[in-house]
């Protein structure tokens, strides 16, 4: 998949691709889930019936994100279910051709939709133009699917809406899985998706204070933006095509004076090295809430019983 990195770059994508017709569509694409894939699935179609490419447009950050930074509030931003990388990677998996990182900023944030449609997406050779059912764009989201029509109809270029997308009764959306993940209901989660809720990080060096213990863990880099999940969780791990069961913690490690966001991962029957190396994290069971304990002894003694109900757990979950 080739990436184009913003609207300075637009020039240089013409150049390059100029006799290429596309399908495209627009939007966060967080979590990549049903409704997602829905979109992406239209748009696919209708590469094959205009014989075009796929291009999928997202911003970074979400709008959500940069007004909540702006207004110094970023701990009310909704949380991401994936990561900036996982998004390219399951942009991949579904085979999109291009994907168009769009950096939202106050620029993009005032830009009328009439300039929006002139300024980008008039600058590619667009076939076709596919949006979700709520999808609004342009300054104080004015732009909505009415505008895009008329453009199409303009230009000859099919506009569409994708159908909404439901399961049990009730919207797929990516606040419905935010919901279900900080509700500790992954089985949703995984449903909502079509795939089951990970996390994928590469191992960084921490504190070492794991192995002063006897319980070593794997830190794992994680992106700016909070993740949906907190506290002390029974999880199953893929690294290097092998599976590993292990307990992981996401919060802050109050007890040792931590105060920003870690991931540990503590992997039972393993002390091999892995740094650098990326781990991937699926959360299984919640296990008890981050808490702090008075001293390191407290904490091995709990960490030890998180264990043991971790593998249990797993064991048994297995054996079903």
């Amino acid at each position: 998949m080739y990436l184009i990195r913003g609207q300075r770059n637009l020039d240089l994508f013409k150049s390059r691709f100029k006799d290429i017709k596309l399908s495209g569509t627009i939007g966060n694409f967080d979590g990549l889930h049903l409704g997602h894939q829905a979109i992406l699935n239209k748009i696919k179609k209708n590469s094959k019936t205009f014989d075009s490419k796929t291009i999928v447009f997202f911003t970074e950050p979400h709008a959500s994100e940069y007004f909540a930074t702006i207004k110094n509030i970023d701990n009310k931003a909704p949380p991401r279910i994936c990561s900036w990388r996982e998004k390219f990677k399951q942009l991949e998996k579904n085979d999109i051709d291009f994907a168009f990182f769009l950096k939202f900023n106050n620029s993009l944030r005032a830009m009328p939709p009439e300039d929006f449609i002139s300024e980008i997406l008039d600058c590619i050779n667009l076939k076709s133009f596919t949006v979700g059912d709520d999808f609004r764009f342009g300054a104080n989201r004015e732009g909505d699917t009415d505008l895009l029509r008329a453009w199409g109809k303009e230009k000859n270029i099919l506009v569409e809406n994708t159908e909404t997308i439901r399961f049990e009764g009730d919207r797929v959306s990516s606040t419905r899985i935010r919901e279900a993940l900080t509700g500790n209901d992954f089985m949703l989660a995984e449903k909502l998706l079509g795939r089951p809720y990970t996390f994928s990080g590469k191992v960084v060096h921490g504190q070492h204070l794991g192995r002063t213990i006897g319980i070593p863990t794997a830190n794992l880099w994680l992106p700016k933006q909070r993740l949906p999940i907190n506290g002390v969780y029974a999880v199953e791990c893929s690294l290097e095509n092998n599976e590993y069961k292990g307990i992981a913690n996401m919060g802050l490690r109050p007890t040792v004076g931590g105060d920003s966001p870690v991931l540990e991962i503590h992997l039972f029957d393993f002390n091999d090295d892995i740094y650098s190396k990326r781990l991937r994290v699926k959360f299984i069971k919640k296990i008890r809430d981050e808490k702090k304990f008075d001293n390191l002894d407290m904490l091995k003694l709990q960490i030890q019983k998180d264990i043991s109900i971790a593998k249990n757990f797993l064991n048994n979950s297995n054996d079903n």
